[in-house]
């Protein structure tokens, strides 16, 4: 019995990869035209493991941003079916990152420790 090649990742990390470069430069393009997807960046896609529907993550989204995506999600679920051979092409929904939120956060607080540390040291 021959013995399967170990793969740095799994099938749906490997996926979601090759849908986040697709979904990314796809996004550019769109920008060109429309100036509410100028600032997204995507961060990460999660899709499920049977590849139905796949959650995009961005760094952030404005209501008009949610807007245009939501205009153009068919747009990109298209690109999608046309570069990657898969059974299915995802349903895409858009959402903020978490970890980019909690990262705002932490940078506040930070900010602020630091703040309250300055007005210590001018007393």
């Amino acid at each position: 019995m021959r013995k399967q090649p170990s793969r740095r990742y799994d099938r749906t990390a490997r996926v979601n990869e090759v849908l986040r470069e697709i979904i990314a430069t796809e996004l550019e393009r769109l920008a060109d035209v429309d100036a509410r997807l100028g600032l997204v960046t995507v961060t990460a896609v999660e899709a499920d493991p049977d590849f139905a529907r796949a959650r995009v993550l961005l760094s952030s989204m404005s209501d008009e941003c949610a807007m245009a995506l939501e205009h153009d999600r068919v747009r990109l679920q298209s690109a999608i079916s046309r570069q990657v051979r898969l059974k299915r092409t995802p349903l895409l929904s858009f959402a903020v990152d978490p970890a980019v939120t909690s990262g705002q956060r932490i940078d506040e607080i930070i900010r602020g420790i630091h703040g309250e540390e300055r007005d210590e040291d001018d007393d």
